[in-house]
């Protein structure tokens, strides 16, 4: 997180003889700390849910995980997820916060399909981070408080609007794309 130094400067009006001046910022700055984003995506609903964390943990991620399965899709028989190769992302992480029966249950719900190493980018809630940053964080933001709200006003946004993702990697594509760290055994 990003905090100004200094006030920036409020754009200019435009006028006939002079084109609108943009809002300018000066290049000093204060580093504000760091925080983590926990994403969720249900890519074929239009649905996501950003979690906004001062730390990246595996009592963090626990959490998370309880979340997901009794408030996010407490109906759901079976939660499919694709994540990516983080050692805090484990089901052991359940059983270090949770008592083992409650930690169980969450885990029996749970059906974890990690990325390929070396290709987080087949994980399409890597195409939805790149839209929250153009689309909302690339620009000096100074707190967590700041961050929650942002994060929030553009995921409503996003879920009143039901964005989908129109993913079109096929399994073939995936086959040649990765030959070389996934071989086709030969008979």
């Amino acid at each position: 997180m990003i905090k100004d130094v200094h006030q920036p400067i409020p754009p200019t009006a435009k006028t006939e003889e002079k084109p609108g001046i943009i809002e300018k910022f000066d290049y000093e700055y204060e580093r504000n700390g760091s925080c983590n984003l926990f994403t969720f995506f249900a890519p074929y609903l239009g649905w996501r849910h950003m979690k906004v964390t001062s730390r990246r943990t595996k009592v963090d991620f626990a959490i998370c995980m309880k979340e997901l399965v009794d408030i996010h899709f407490a109906d759901a028989l079976v939660i499919r997820l694709v994540m990516d190769n983080l050692n805090t992302h484990t089901i052991g992480a359940l059983y270090e916060v949770f008592q083992p029966a409650e930690a169980r249950r969450i885990a029996k719900k749970l059906e974890i399909h990690h990325t390929p190493k070396h290709a987080s980018w087949l994980n399409m809630v890597e195409s939805e981070l790149s839209v929250l940053v153009r689309q909302c964080l690339q620009r000096r933001i100074p707190d967590l408080e700041t961050l929650e709200t942002e994060v929030s006003i553009w995921e409503r946004d996003r879920n009143q609007n039901k964005v989908c993702v129109d993913w079109c990697f096929r399994t073939e594509d995936a086959r040649v794309k990765l030959s070389k760290i996934y071989p086709t055994p030969q008979n």
